[in-house]
């Protein structure tokens, strides 16, 4: 970039080139709508205001005292669903699974939420954000497109966000790439995929659903392809390019994938999720040649009863024999020997993202898992936490698959407003194969998340007792990437016979339920007595068949005092190989917490919203809370991470 930015409150300029108005075909007139729109935006002004004066000044409230919960100004919040009556899952903050039921609000003050804002990861300056579109590595630029509402800080009105980046965590935010101005996209710019042909052209395939909330995919193309930065772009005079086949619902057909390429016919092919009639997850695919015209190819490229609507598919190869392949990843179309794709659904119902690795047969059209009973929807997940609408893209400058995933809030709405913002995006990951069990992916941030690194803190063998905590002298614990090792007493392995058989981190009571052999791990985000904190730790549990079962999790339960947040125990059971040592990565940026375990096998995603545990007064502990087993941190470095400090560009002087 040439250096010269706005400053962060200044309002993205769109940049959008409409095409003729001729071939917008029939729909609804601008005024008209525009004055409808602007109606109900000063209504809902007045009403904001109305509320506002009732409830006292929010801006900045008193801080939180003995007493503060029979303050006649904590009003009880009930959340209104945004989403489902416009043919997506639901998107109002606060839903995990279901919307947060009515609680009084908590008495936020301005230093509280301005801490909550990450310093690393990405987010717009302000207002609402969802699922990443279309990313792709261009001209020397790293792009990323999003759901993005320019108006507000809660979903609607979705436009496309767009932000480009050297290292993909340095980021400039461009002018909006795409705005709901045609009847094909009247009710909002959904989510897309962009196919880089040999060529170098561009394909940008997106949902848009119509002034009639019908939802259809069209194209779209850079305004001047030698722009690096692509910061125009064109709308196809052919869309909508697809509309629901038959047998679909009209608000079930969204978010197209890359296209791959199939020589056996010369066409592309995409693929677009959806559910039939009897609520079975479906992908289907498309044939084309020219991204215009397409053709359904027969039958369905996969089913699973009772999963219910897919949304955001992925569908993408990965190498799966040892050797410089599965290092690497793989382009898009890649085929062969060795080579397995991946199947990656976001149900609707339960709002988490499930893979699954199998074999596709292109002439058949039809893709298998290689266990079926982790197929998608019911096994696996990309993570255990909150992570949703993710999308892959290749990088060729550094050969690997990248993944991007959506982080919603789990505060309320309210306090949403309040802050001014809503929604971050994962750190981007690298995916791989995992050669070793040979039975799911690794995910690991990418390597440029290395360089914010600055000072660190080395420890090593330390002893944590059964039912102790053990402070680390680390203060302003915000900003933090932590590496550990951790190694249980070998004694009490060999004696833990028959251990917490049914252990399941989500029916936990959290790091609190004491076992034989766990929890422990750390506490990150924690006040100085401990009132506050989230625990990311393993539990160990040994079946009666004599198998050691190896759990991950996370506990929200006492990450915050506010009580209109989501707390949760989240996680899964994580392969721990002979001979490995129980491993973890932790990235901790402020109202974030996010986790990798045994090299990115399983992993966990967390939204925390501590009022005690921020700036200079957060800090982070070991623990150890099994009842009979001592555990060891073999090592344990903790880097404190710089912030990037993302600004909108502009080439005015």
């Amino acid at each position: 970039m040439d250096g010269r930015h706005l400053e962060s409150s200044t309002l993205l300029p769109i940049a959008y080139v409409p095409i003729p108005s001729s071939a917008a075909g029939h729909h609804p007139s601008r005024c008209r709508t525009n004055a409808r729109l602007l109606a109900l935006a000063l209504a809902a002004f007045c009403l904001l205001a109305l509320a506002a004066f009732l409830s006292g000044d929010r801006t900045s409230p008193p801080p939180p005292t003995s007493s503060s919960s029979s303050s006649s100004s904590r009003v009880a919040f009930r959340p209104a669903s945004r989403g489902p009556s416009d043919g997506v899952s639901e998107k109002t903050s606060g839903a995990f699974p279901t919307l947060l039921s009515a609680s009084p609000s908590y008495p936020w003050t301005n230093a509280m939420l301005q801490w909550q804002r990450t310093g690393f990861h990405f987010q717009p300056p302000k207002n609402w954000m969802n699922d990443p579109n279309g990313p792709m590595w261009y001209k020397g630029w790293y792009h990323l497109f999003y759901q993005y509402n320019p108006d507000s800080a809660v979903w609607g009105n979705i436009a496309w966000g767009h932000a480009v980046s050297r290292d993909l965590v340095h980021w400039d935010h461009l002018p909006l790439a795409m705005v709901p101005d045609r009847w094909y996209d009247h009710s909002g710019v959904w989510t897309g995929s962009a196919t880089i042909l040999p060529t170098g052209q561009i394909i940008m395939l997106y949902t848009g659903s119509t002034n009639e909330s019908v939802q259809v995919q069209n194209l779209a193309v850079p305004a001047d392809p030698a722009d690096p930065l692509l910061k125009t772009w064109v709308k196809s005079d052919s869309n909508p390019v697809l509309a629901p086949p038959p047998g679909i619902g009209a608000r079930d057909f969204r978010d197209p994938t890359t296209a791959w390429y199939d020589p056996s016919d010369d066409t592309w092919r995409i693929a677009i999720g959806s559910k039939d009639g009897s609520h079975a997850g479906i992908v289907i695919v498309y044939k084309t040649r020219d991204f215009a015209r397409y053709e359904l190819v027969p039958g369905v490229l996969h089913r699973v009863p009772g999963t219910g609507m897919w949304e955001c598919v992925d569908f993408f190869p990965v190498a799966v024999e040892e050797g410089p392949a599965a290092v690497e990843g793989m382009d898009t179309s890649a085929a062969g020997d060795g080579v397995r794709h991946v199947l990656k659904a976001s149900r609707d119902n339960d709002r988490q993202d499930y893979y699954a690795i199998g074999t596709y047969n292109a002439v058949t059209n039809t893709w298998r898992p290689e266990d079926e009973g982790m197929d998608v929807g019911i096994g696996l997940q990309y993570d255990w936490g909150n992570f949703y609408a993710s999308k892959t893209f290749y990088d060729p400058e550094k050969r690997r698959r990248v993944l991007w995933g959506w982080i919603g809030e789990t505060d309320s709405e309210r306090t949403d407003l309040l802050k001014g913002w809503a929604s971050l995006q994962a750190i981007p990951r690298t995916v791989l194969f995992d050669t070793k069990t040979k039975s799911n992916l690794l995910q690991w941030p990418v390597e440029e998340v290395e360089k914010l690194r600055m000072s660190s803190k080395n420890f090593s063998m330390i002893t944590i007792d059964a039912g102790s905590v053990f402070p680390i002298n680390i203060t302003g614990g915000t900003q933090l990437d932590i590496e550990a090792e951790f190694e249980i007493e070998k004694a009490a392995l060999a004696t833990a016979v028959e251990a917490d058989v049914g252990y399941n981190c989500s029916t936990s009571s959290g790091a609190t339920d004491r076992g034989m052999l766990g929890p422990f791990g750390l506490l990150v985000l924690a006040n100085g007595r401990l009132s506050e904190k989230t625990a990311v730790y393993f539990y160990i549990a040994r079946g009666t068949d004599g198998n050691l079962h190896t759990h991950f999790c996370h506990d929200e339960l006492r990450s915050s005092s506010a009580s209109d947040i989501v707390k949760r125990v989240v996680g899964s059971t994580v392969p721990v190989l002979d001979g490995e040592r129980l491993s973890v990565r932790i990235l901790v940026d402020h109202s974030i917490v996010e986790s990798f375990a045994q090299g990115g096998r399983t992993c966990i995603t967390s939204r925390v919203y501590p009022t005690e545990a921020i700036y200079n007064a957060a800090k982070v502990f070991l623990f150890n809370n099994a009842t009979s087993a001592s555990v060891t941190a073999k090592s344990l470095t903790i880097w404190k991470m710089n912030s990037t400090f993302s600004d909108p560009y502009t080439t005015q002087a």
